[in-house]
């Protein structure tokens, strides 16, 4: 049986996370502040931990609060999408899309809006995972995975989209505490259980023997290990292209100025037998020009390792 909380719930809660206000969620549900406060403390009740931290006259997201809204957000866009297409018409030119979580919070959905302005007629479906995208099964038009580079597939079209760099990152406060990479030693590093290999690849390449790269805590995600790092919990390792606008901001610091370059970059697939339809074709093109743009970007760090 699914454990899954109030919708009404989840709704209150996502629309004051968004605005930091009872209030303006209170008018974009069309309810009162008093009924977005009650059912965003049942919803504190069914989790068993708070999600806002309550001041006089404002509210901010706690840890938790901040790792909650990152999670559920993707799957009630999609939810909201889904039952809207139901209500409306049937569409055309409907392509599908499949990625990692991460690779959409953080990638993928900051570009939705340029993408759709770019697209108008495309009814564009999003689906996460973080297992390889079943084409047969699901009947999928574009993924975007990790792959060895140079793969080939027989009855697909394999693109490279942006290659992989790697380094550690940690919140401002504790990257006071650590000036060299055998600092590591006396912080909890944090992992994500998709990544298994990256903390001892990225020791190999330092030169730093005698710390424990199993050490510290796990996630099942990027995003948690990344929100974790962020309220000071360890040192987690990050790709480049999906924490750059973090760094940027002063919420991560990079260590060190040594990236570790995947051999298994994100790549762009798809069925060789639509590849060269018009509208997927435009599609496809305006993602890895995206990549690109960004690469050319990124790739002017010259402290980059290939590895």
């Amino acid at each position: 049986m699914l454990n899954i909380p109030s919708t009404s719930g989840l709704r209150s809660f996502e629309a004051a996370a968004r605005s930091l206000s009872f209030n303006q969620a209170a008018t974009e549900l069309n309810v009162t502040p008093g009924a977005v406060s009650r059912q965003i403390q049942s919803l504190e009740a069914f989790i068993g931990k708070a999600l806002f931290h309550r001041y006089h006259k404002r509210v901010e997201l706690t840890a938790v609060g901040r790792q909650y809204l990152a999670e559920i957000s993707l799957p009630l866009q999609k939810i909201s999408a889904a039952s809207e297409r139901l209500r409306s018409e049937p569409r055309k030119n409907i392509i599908s899309i499949c990625t990692y979580p991460t690779f959409a919070i953080r990638w993928l959905i900051p570009r939705w809006a340029k993408l759709h302005e770019t697209f108008p007629e495309l009814d564009i479906q999003l689906t996460t995972s973080l297992n390889p995208a079943d084409f047969e099964e699901e009947g999928f038009d574009i993924s975007i995975q990790v792959l060895k580079e140079g793969t080939q597939r027989k009855g697909f079209e394999i693109d490279k989209l942006i290659d992989i760099e790697t380094y550690p990152v940690c919140s401002p406060e504790l990257a006071a505490q650590i000036k060299t990479p055998e600092d590591l030693a006396n912080v909890n590093l944090l992992h994500e259980s998709p990544r298994p290999t990256d903390w001892p690849r990225w020791f190999d390449l330092a030169g730093v023997s005698g710390v424990d790269a199993n050490k510290g805590m796990s996630f099942e995600s990027a995003d948690m290990a990344l929100h974790a790092a962020m309220e000071g919990l360890g040192v987690v390792i990050g790709i480049d292209v999906l924490i750059e606008e973090d760094v940027a901001r002063g919420k991560l610091v990079k260590l060190f100025d040594l990236h570790r370059r995947s051999r298994f970059p994100f790549q762009l697939v798809t069925p060789s037998n639509r590849a060269s339809q018009p509208k997927l074709k435009a599609l496809r093109d305006w993602i890895l020009a995206e990549g690109a743009r960004q690469q050319g970007r990124d790739s002017s760090q010259p402290t980059s390792t290939l590895l």
